[in-house]
């Protein structure tokens, strides 16, 4: 039985199949996203979307849908869709689906009359190019295949409308045409495996409405240009390929190739296989340089998103290798941020104050991997130039107190993960001491003496051990309250009293600055007030600002962002700090919550993890449609869990 299988109800159900989206990536960032039915329904949804460097550092979309129709006995038969203005749905091609599967590559089934049709969508793995698989399973005699182009040629930001500007020019290339649309793009090839004919009709699409951007308050209607179709003649039991690319292919090789990266894809047949798949999605090379990027359709690379996903992603999955091949890339580009050297590689907020510090949670996290001793070789000197410049003072956001705890200032500027701002404002202006911030700093300090033991390096055991019982003395005066959870953050002496996720790192953290019956404590409070199926509610529902709908405009999702939505990766470090506190006395409650995870799967992007859901039921899925940081958590989740196994 498939896994990740829709049948004809759900897929000719458009107020069920628009919610659902499709992602498929390659290497260098590209991807190709739209709903299973092939209705864009965001600005950022195309076929064909592609960073073209040579015009900015975003992506762009050049080929936003191909329409597929089939002729028999001279009557077309369109099995596109696009939604126009006044719920106008047209052409309505959804409904000649039977079934649509993505075990391993999206597959859908269309039946017209007689034509059993399948569609196979792959985008190859280290080339910009999508390649799509056409064959005709059943079908009375010879049936004609026409592809439409929809093209867009522009930024993934921006939106496209008829213009005098865009060029009509094509050049014909081996069973296929190139063009582009403006200046500075690449050209866009198009072609077939079989021999087929161009024809030549040039046209804009007008009106095209995205509903996903009208609910979000922006423009949301474009125009499309059309240059023409192509049209092919399949027999029954034939497969035609259709690549879009930015490079030339010859079409005797497009089969064999579509084949080969067939070969490639494990197969999505359970929710850990499937996760790996997902996982693997968010790895990108740039330059030489290997990323992890926060998210799609929208997300680049941040820092603190690649160091918190990074053990997930990788180590969990038994791929060591990538760890080092990211951590090069990534702890590079730390290490000289932090002695003042140029940073050549392309990595977001790299300065703000937790990045180091979940740096060394992610390399210890591959400690527990590879053991003490290889960790210490590689990244060994990393870590202590962390805690070297912490300690005196070279990070510029950074202080370090009279108490030897953390502070820093987040009132002019977001300087932790809960960033959201408005006007340019922070939404949360978590300043002083902050409560995550000093949790990873007494775990970075035990660890750095975890490191040093093996060593046998007495003096930096010591120094490391003493330095981190100050800070575990100052952390429980400053955070520990008598109501029984943490401050979120302590400014010029005056608590934050919201009750908010962050304490649990307190818990969840290999070493922990609280007593047992405190870390019972903080659990208790994240139960009764955060937890939800879908992870911990970023504000408790007793507070006066909660506000868990990340619905509306830009401003209006901006001030709900850290107020009450549940987010999936707090989720599993909770269900981690449960687990460390109660053993497996609490195995079938943690197994209970992944299930409400593994549900996510048949929703939003299928196969992976949205960024974040409301905090309210039904617990809807928002934000970005895959995001790494909630993937590399349930990763990471399901492989403590098999340590649990008897």
């Amino acid at each position: 039985m498939s896994y990740l299988k829709f049948e004809k109800a759900t897929m000719t159900n458009l107020q069920a199949v628009m919610q659902k989206e499709l992602l498929r990536t390659n290497r260098s960032g590209a991807y190709s996203c739209s709903t299973l039915v092939d209705c864009n329904t965001r600005k950022y949804h195309g076929l064909f979307v592609i960073p073209v460097p040579e015009i900015d550092d975003d992506n762009h979309v050049l080929l936003s849908t191909l329409d597929c129709s089939v002729v028999q006995h001279g009557v077309e038969f369109n099995l596109g869709i696009h939604k126009y203005q006044g719920n106008t749905y047209s052409p309505n091609g959804h409904k000649y689906i039977r079934e649509f599967n993505c075990d391993i590559v999206p597959t859908t089934i269309y039946r017209v009359g007689s034509v059993i049709l399948k569609k196979e969508l792959i985008f190859q793995h280290f080339e910009d190019r999508i390649l799509i698989r056409y064959t005709l399973v059943d079908g009375p005699g010879e049936t004609t295949l026409r592809l439409r182009p929809f093209l867009a040629f522009r930024n993934v930001n921006e939106l496209s409308y008829e213009n005098g500007v865009a060029s009509r020019d094509y050049q014909v290339v081996e069973n296929g045409i190139k063009t582009s649309m403006y200046k500075g793009y690449p050209e866009l090839y198009m072609q077939i495996s079989k021999k087929n004919e161009f024809i030549f009709i040039p046209d804009w699409y007008r009106g095209i409405e995205y509903p996903k951007e009208q609910e979000r308050g922006y423009a949301y209607k474009e125009d499309l240009y059309v240059p023409g179709y192509f049209e092919v003649k399949v027999k029954k039991g034939e497969s035609v390929v259709f690549a879009a690319s930015t490079s030339r292919i010859k079409p005797s090789l497009m089969k064999k190739l579509f084949d080969e990266e067939v070969g490639y894809r494990p197969p999505r047949d359970n929710f850990y296989h499937t996760l790996i798949s997902s996982a693997h999605q968010f790895f990108i090379r740039k330059d030489e340089n290997d990323y992890i990027l926060a998210g799609y359709p929208w997300f680049k690379c941040r820092a603190r998103d690649m160091f918190i996903s990074l053990p997930g992603l990788t180590l969990a999955v038994e791929e060591t290798e990538k760890f080092e091949l990211i951590m090069k890339t990534a702890g590079e580009a730390l290490g000289n941020f932090l002695i003042g050297k140029p940073i050549k590689a392309d990595i977001a907020e790299i300065d703000q104050p937790d990045i180091p510090l979940w740096a060394i949670w992610a390399i210890q996290q591959y400690a527990h991997s590879v053991g003490r001793e290889k960790c210490y070789e590689k990244y060994g000197k990393l870590v202590e130039t962390i805690i070297s410049c912490i300690e005196n003072g070279k990070h510029e956001n950074i202080f370090v107190a009279e108490n030897n705890l953390l502070k820093i200032n987040g009132s002019e500027r977001a300087m932790t993960w809960m960033n959201s701002s408005v006007y340019g404002r922070p939404v949360i202006p978590r300043s002083g001491y902050v409560v995550e911030l000093n949790a990873l700093w007494y775990n970075a300090l035990k660890f750095v003496a975890f490191l040093a033991e093996k060593r046998n390096d007495t003096d930096t055991v010591n120094r490391m051990e003493k330095k981190a019982a100050e800070v575990k003395t100052a952390f429980q005066q400053i955070f520990v309250n008598e109501s029984g959870y943490l401050w979120d953050y302590v400014d010029n002496d005056i608590p934050n009293v919201e009750v908010r996720p962050n304490m649990v790192f307190a818990v969840a953290l290999d070493f922990s600055p609280l007593e047992k019956v405190q870390q019972k404590s903080v659990l208790d409070f994240c139960t009764r007030e955060l937890l939800t199926t879908k992870g911990l509610r970023s504000l408790t529902p007793k507070s006066g600002a909660y506000n868990p709908m990340y619905v509306g405009t830009q401003n209006q999702r901006d001030w709900a962002y850290h107020q009450g939505t549940a987010w999936p990766w707090l989720g599993c470090f909770y269900m981690e700090a449960m687990l460390k506190v109660h053993k497996r006395s609490r195995l079938s409650f943690i197994y209970r919550q992944m299930v409400g995870f593994e549900d996510e799967m048949y929703y939003h992007a299928i196969g992976t993890m949205p960024e974040l859901f409301d905090g309210n039921p039904p617990f809807s899925g928002r934000g970005a449609c895959a995001f790494a940081m909630n993937v590399a958590a349930l990763l990471r989740m399901t492989k403590l869990l098999e340590s649990y196994t008897y």
